[in-house]
């Protein structure tokens, strides 16, 4: 799993021994020996040393209690208890370490935020004790600003709670509030010897969209959040705990450019908005190009995909097509195949769709950023064209039925369109001014026999996933509490023509 992955880079880059437990080995058909090697490999794709690849196995059974370090026969308990795991621990991670009497020395290491308290930074101890209303110096590492600020409230956790402490010491992980302008990386430090930390390096951001107001027909009928003003507000208030986010004002009013680490990280915003009341309309996601050295470099992602063989060659074909590089293919021998893939993260781009189609929906996919490297050449985009809307009104089934072999279709009856609205995918390559809004013609002729039933495919689910990588780069997603509509940028035809 990418978050797996990241994770364990991380944690392996700070120097951390890991515990291999390889839990489940009761079951029929387990391979522990697999696991554990397949684990090395992981470990020494991401860097681990010497010393951190020659880690402890544990195996046990979770769900009937028994651990053991060393491996027995198929089938039969290994171990009594969990005291194999136990002691595992005890006799390899660290003691607590830090005197409670030096220096205060704590690091941020993440931000929260509430209404009644302010900002809110969550800290490892490193030594030293803090106290409630302590007066401290933040520092931005040895050479960057400093600055004195007092500790208003510590809090640490137990278990999921938080509980409100009056000190805290070495090694604990705690959440201090009272300082407003506290970040990522800051070291707070006793004021009278000052020991600043080196500071954390975050992530920068390798794609970007714009979030703009929604000034389409049916702009303000669901929403209760919908001008420039109130989108402005909620993305500064996300930027207080959402430390991997940058937003920023562009030359056009009401057109903000919201970066993040990747697609899930900014449709989990626009999740998050759209369920509290905000109305706005998004573009397709860029990629974030650096220059390297006098190069164009762009974004690189490590993709696993698992497939079943019957699909492996669409899938690589798809995969090649978007400038992607194979790195390793393993099949288990049961059927299945695990393809891992280099590929430039604007090739991803509206791929997830592609994959689920080519794999019948039996297929499992995920990536990571990896690299900035030079840039790979042009991708190409969507194969089919848009069915688009060419008057305002409501959908009828007939309208429906007459459109059904031109392709597949967004909406339903008795939904609203307007003009330059996106009604559904063309099954050709070339997008089509439709009308949706057709009824059928009243007259008083009769004619013999029964009218024909019409036929009507049901329509696609249009996700606020499915619809962000759906689009083109002259085409939005209108996202509102209850609806997430797809429209060209420019609605009326005349205008789409005069800026192709």
């Amino acid at each position: 799993m990418p978050q797996t992955r990241f994770v364990t880079k991380k944690a392996l880059a700070l120097g951390l021994r890991p515990i291999v437990v390889v839990n489940k080995v009761d079951k029929p058909g387990a391979r522990p020996d697999y696991v554990v090697n397949a684990a090395f490999d992981l470990f020494d794709k991401l860097g681990a040393t010497d010393e951190q690849l020659d880690f402890p196995v544990v195996y046990a059974s979770g769900i009937n209690g028994w651990s053991s370090t060393e491996e027995g026969a198929p089938g039969e308990q290994w171990g009594t208890d969990m005291s194999a795991l136990f002691n595992t621990i005890l006799n390899h991670v660290p003691s607590i370490q830090g005197d409670a009497n030096a220096p205060l020395q704590m690091q941020v290491s993440a931000l929260d935020y509430s209404t009644f308290v302010g900002r809110i930074g969550v800290a490892r101890i490193s030594q030293g004790t803090v106290k409630a209303g302590q007066e401290v110096m933040i520092m931005a590492g040895p050479e960057g600003k400093a600055y004195k600020g007092r500790i208003n409230q510590i809090q640490r956790f137990q278990g999921i709670d938080r509980v409100q402490v009056t000190e805290a010491g070495p090694s604990e992980i705690v959440l201090v509030n009272g300082i407003e302008n506290l970040g990522i990386g800051e070291t707070i430090t006793d004021p009278l010897d000052p020991q600043p930390m080196p500071m954390l390096k975050i992530d920068e951001p390798t794609l970007t969209m714009n979030f703009c107001v929604n000034n389409s027909p049916l702009a303000g009928r669901e929403g209760k959040f919908v001008t420039s003003r109130q989108i402005w507000d909620r993305l500064q208030k996300e930027l207080r705990s959402n430390v991997a986010l940058r937003v920023k004002e562009t030359d056009e009013d009401g057109i903000f450019e919201v970066s993040g680490r990747g697609e899930l990280h900014l449709t989990i915003l626009l999740e998050e908005m759209r369920r509290e009341g905000y109305e706005l309309a998004v573009s397709k996601p860029r990629v974030v190009f650096r220059d390297i050295d006098g190069e164009k470099n762009e974004p690189i992602e490590l993709v696993t995909a698992d497939v079943e063989e019957t699909h492996q060659g669409g899938v690589m074909q798809a995969l090649g097509e978007r400038k992607g590089e194979l790195v390793n293919m393993e099949s288990d021998g049961r059927g299945r195949v695990r393809l891992e893939y280099r590929i430039p993260a604007r090739g991803l781009i509206g791929f997830t769709n592609e994959f689920l189609n080519l794999t019948r929906g039996s297929g499992l996919i995920a990536n990571i950023f990896d690299s900035y490297e030079p840039h790979k050449g042009d991708i190409g985009g969507r194969k089919n064209g848009v069915l688009i809307s060419m008057d305002d009104g409501e959908i009828f089934t007939y309208a429906l039925g007459k459109l059904d072999d031109r392709g597949r279709m967004f909406v339903k009856a008795n939904d609203p369109v307007y003009e330059g609205m996106i009604i559904g995918i063309h099954s050709r390559d070339n997008d089509l001014v439709v009308n949706a809004t057709r009824t059928k013609q009243l007259t008083n002729f009769r004619v013999s026999g029964k009218e024909d039933a019409i036929k009507v495919t049901p329509p696609i689910d249009l996700s606020l996933e499915y619809a962000v990588e759906f689009i083109e780069e002259d085409e939005l997603v209108e996202i509102t509490p209850k609806s997430v509509r797809v429209r060209k940028r420019f609605l009326k035809e005349g205008d789409r023509k005069r800026n192709r």
